[in-house]
This record gives C-alpha cells, structure tokens and sequence, in this order.
C-alpha cells in the first residue's frame, strides 16, 4: 500500500466528496422537478384525473426525447446551457447541470410508472367522496405510490453515480476523474481499483437503503 500516501488519501476523499455533492444535488434537482413533471404526465395521460392530450404528447416525447440521449452526448450537446447556468463546462459545479437534466427525465417516467400503479378504485373512492383533483393528488396518489417512488428515486441515484464517474472523465471531477487522471493516465492500477471498489460499495449502501426504506413503506 505504498501509493496510498497522505496525499493520495486526500485526493480520494476529495474525489468522493464532489462524487457525493453531484449525485446528491442533482438527485435533488431531479426529484423537485421529476415529481411534478411526473404527477401532470399521469393527470393529464388517458384514463388521468384531466386527460389533455395536446399537452401530455408533447410532454411525453420531450420526456423520451431527454431519456434517450447518451449521457455522454447529452453533456457535450448542452455545453452552452451549462455555461449559461454554472458559469463554466468544466468542474463539479458544471457536471451537476446535465446529471440533473438526464436524471430529471429518467425519474420523470419512473415516477409515472409508480403513479399509475395506484390501484383506481382508491382513486374512484376519493372521487366519491368528494375529493378535488388536488386532494386525489396530494391525499392518495402520492401517499399511496410512496413505495414505488422511494425504489425510483434508488434507481435513479444508482445511475447517477455510473453518470457521475463518466462526468468525471470528461473534467467533471469526483472518482471518474481521479481513476483516469492517475488510474489510466499514469499507470497506477490499484488508484483504479480502489475507485472501482469506493464506488461499488457506494452504491451499494444506497441500494440496501433504498430496499429498507420501500419495505418499511410498504408495511406502514
């Protein structure tokens, strides 16, 4: 363990501190805007509380459209946008505009997918009893698909931080940038390995977390 240096145990700690504010603050971007997003896709979809189609199909592809895109092309292709918001395309402040962008509209279609496994006749029971659309919203469909968006929102930050680690390659710093700069770079493998292991174990904390949270939801 000789290459584990003082110095290289501050780089390590660094680089997993700005892994930890990318994903945490874009999780959080992506939250604020994906539930919202998500909740008037389902509202106004068919069989929705206020079916819309001109505004739901539109929505919708712009959704797929955000999906779809290679993350590595979709940092390169808003590069602009980035400048625009965080001042610079390079650094860990940069890197949280398009993990915010991607994760938004990855968690915008699992949230919806966990919205529409609200069984109806909740929904209908609410509805005759009175309830107004925002009642329905806020009183059942949330609360009852809270399961559902805990294991999204687990899903989500898994992917970010694969996203993170690819940021970091291309000057978005965190543990993707320090295993290239020194793993790949300069030929030092267990810099590589160790970022590969911190990553791992990572995830999987937030994975077990993510599980616990849904079970002890599911069985309120």
């Amino acid at each position: 363990m000789g290459w584990l240096t003082p110095t290289m145990q501050d780089l390590l700690l660094d680089a997993f501190w700005e892994t930890l504010v990318m994903v945490g603050a874009s999780a959080a971007i992506a939250v604020a805007v994906g539930l919202p997003l998500a909740l008037l896709l389902q509202v106004t979809g068919r069989g929705g509380l206020r079916p819309l189609p001109w505004l739901n199909r539109p929505l919708g592809l712009l959704v797929n459209a955000a999906r779809s895109t290679p993350f590595i092309i979709l940092m390169v292709a808003i590069v602009p946008f980035t400048r625009l918001v965080a001042g610079t395309s390079i650094g860990t402040g940069a890197a949280i505009v398009p993990l915010a962008l991607a994760a938004t509209a990855f968690l915008a279609r699992l949230f919806e997918n966990a919205l529409r496994e609200v069984d109806a006749g909740v929904v209908e029971a609410a509805r005759a009893m009175g309830a107004s659309r925002w009642q329905i919203v806020t009183k059942v469909l949330v609360p009852e698909a809270l399961p559902g968006l805990i294991a999204a929102v687990t899903v989500a930050l898994v992917s970010l931080v694969g996203f993170s680690a690819m940021a970091g390659a291309i000057g978005g710093g965190g543990l993707g940038d320090l295993g290239i700069r020194f793993g790949y770079q300069r030929f030092m493998p267990e810099v590589m390995a160790t970022v590969v292991l911190i990553l791992i174990v990572f995830v999987q904390g937030l994975q077990s977390l993510g599980d616990w949270l849904v079970r002890r939801l599911s069985h309120r």
